[in-house]
């Protein structure tokens, strides 16, 4: 499943279940998991 496909399916859910308020945290996660997604884990923390 990708991110985007998550985030549309989790705000259809919300929708239904009548928690409209709910959609701009589920879009702040999936632009904070984007962002880690992204991340570059690969460099040294002591260089």
């Amino acid at each position: 499943m990708t991110l985007d496909a998550w985030l549309k399916a989790a705000a259809e859910d919300a929708e239904r279940r009548g928690l409209p308020g709910l959609k701009p945290l589920l879009e702040t996660l999936a632009r904070a998991t984007a962002a880690l997604r992204a991340a570059d884990f690969n460099d040294r923390a002591d260089q």
